[in-house]
């Protein structure tokens, strides 16, 4: 009976006590969440919550905004209802995006009547990727070269003024519109979301991009540097009607599903509509120095402008025999490979020294590689270099003058006169190429020759062309004569 007594005793002590402990836990609790342990402003400044809020307008969703931007291309079904729009596309298709006037009556009179400068940017949406942006484009281009990861689809687009595409933006395109006019504006895109893959062993999920349009208008200096408004939505690209079979499985997939599943996805819609973001931070891009035009094939030969001294020769702008050598580390040797558009092979020669690759023979390349990209190797390998079509050798005129005048001064007579002969290697055999070339050599801009002759018979002069430059002789050597000309600040030069 005293055992049942003490029964309930030792029932209050326990539960004093545990209640003491929750007690204690619940004040330790709330000693953590104290003003000194966080703050809600640092938490909200992880990467997931900034990347989540750089997709959000600044304001509200009911603000109206001047532009909209429409692509005409499918969103995807397989999208939740509060997640991001996707859109696939296919690889080089023709995508029309829609320049829409939105603005207010006497909203933004300042542009009324005149033009607008927009950028299109293809961008990855993976902030990961993003911080290594530049490193992954320049990987891209070694391996695509000559090729663009946006182009602009001019004869299909209406309403576009002065198209332009920078040759080290592959990724950028510009042009000018007037909101007052129908615009619409047809893009490619040439790369595909698994080129940029971590691990490329096949089924791999591909990167999304941004298509990102930030709109400017011309300031008091006429420069295109105020801006006005910036969209952009995500999409994925795909090979050749890759898009189409994708959007057909996640129909299907959507299909399958069951109705109360089904109401927490988004629909397909039948274009997409960019969503407003900040502009993107690369402003510098958008400046006054004019870029080159978007058909332009045209290379300008660089030429070092100022001291036109005969004795001021210039840097020569020639490209730095990369050989591998043999005393080359492993990693050393992988950036070799990355530099001579060999990356698809890095991963075979992880461990390969300098010396590895050098012992190799051209059968070993050739079997490793394949036989296109075999041969290139074993020829970068050996250092092999392309002999020009055309040498020439050429010396001023004026300085053989001047070295034979000071051979009579000082007495002497003798014929043994040392004169410096310049080579100018040619590959195209043009005019064109010849007068920078030359131009290099005296230091001088190329729009100043005006025209290059050929002493002829009797010390007639004869207009170089293209078809008289293919029949030069290899190794002709010439003495160049500058004269006036007469119709511009330019000089005719006379190859004798």
């Amino acid at each position: 009976m005293a055992w049942a007594l003490k029964l309930p005793l030792a029932d209050e002590v326990i539960e004093s006590g545990l209640v003491q402990d929750f007690d204690a836990s619940l004040s330790g609790i709330g000693q953590e969440l104290g003003a000194g342990a966080y703050s809600m402003s640092d938490v909200l400044a992880l990467p997931i919550f900034k990347q989540e809020e750089s997709n959000l307008p600044p304001e509200s969703d009911n603000k109206i905004l001047p532009f909209q931007y429409v692509l005409c291309a499918a969103t995807s079904p397989a999208v939740k209802l509060h997640d991001e729009t996707l859109t696939y596309l296919n690889q080089g298709q023709s995508y029309e995006i829609r320049m829409l006037d939105n603005r207010k009556i006497g909203e933004l009179p300042e542009i009324n009547g005149k033009m607008v400068k927009s950028i299109i940017r293809v961008v990855f949406h993976d902030r990961r990727l993003q911080y290594t942006e530049h490193q992954q484009l320049e990987g891209w281009r070694w391996n695509r070269p000559g090729d663009r990861i946006l182009d602009l689809d001019i004869p299909m687009s209406v309403g576009v003024v002065d198209p332009r595409a920078n040759p080290t933006q592959l990724n950028t395109v510009e042009f000018l519109w007037d909101p007052s006019k129908r615009t619409s504006v047809f893009i490619q895109v040439h790369c595909i979301s698994t080129e940029f893959t971590m691990r490329k062993h096949g089924g791999e999920k591909g990167v999304p991009f941004r298509i990102q349009i930030d709109t400017f208008k011309e300031n008091e200096a006429g420069e295109y540097t105020e801006h006005l408004h910036s969209a952009s939505c995500q999409v994925k690209v795909f090979k050749p009607k890759g898009a189409d079979r994708k959007q057909k499985t996640d129909r299907e997939k959507m299909e399958k599903r069951a109705p109360q599943e089904k109401e927490k996805y988004q629909p397909s819609y039948e274009t997409t509509i960019l969503t407003e973001c900040s502009p993107w931070p690369e402003i510098t891009y958008v400046n006054n120095s004019p870029s080159p035009g978007f058909n332009s094939t045209h290379n300008s030969f660089p030429v070092n402008e100022g001291n036109g001294s005969p004795n001021h020769q210039p840097e020569p702008v020639v490209q730095l025999a990369d050989n591998l050598l043999p005393t080359a580390t492993p990693q050393e040797a992988q950036q070799w490979l990355h530099r001579n558009r060999f990356s698809p092979f890095c991963r075979l020669f992880t461990n390969f020294s300098g010396a590895d690759l050098l012992k190799l023979t051209r059968e070993d390349v050739i079997q490793i590689c394949g036989p296109a990209d075999g041969i290139r190797l074993f020829n970068a390998l050996k250092g092999r270099v392309v002999r020009p079509r055309l040498t020439i050798y050429v010396c001023q005129e004026s300085q053989q003058a001047r070295e034979q005048h000071q051979k009579h001064e000082n007495g002497d007579g003798s014929s043994n006169t040392f004169f410096v002969y310049h080579a100018i290697y040619l590959e195209e055999l043009t005019a064109v190429e010849l007068t920078e070339k030359l131009a290099q050599l005296f230091s001088i801009s190329p729009r100043q020759i005006s025209q290059i002759f050929k002493q002829g018979p009797t010390g007639i002069h004869v207009l170089v062309s293209d078809e008289m430059i293919q029949n030069f002789q290899d190794e002709m050597c010439f003495v160049l004569d500058t004269m006036k000309a007469e119709t511009n600040d330019g000089y005719h030069i006379i190859l004798k």
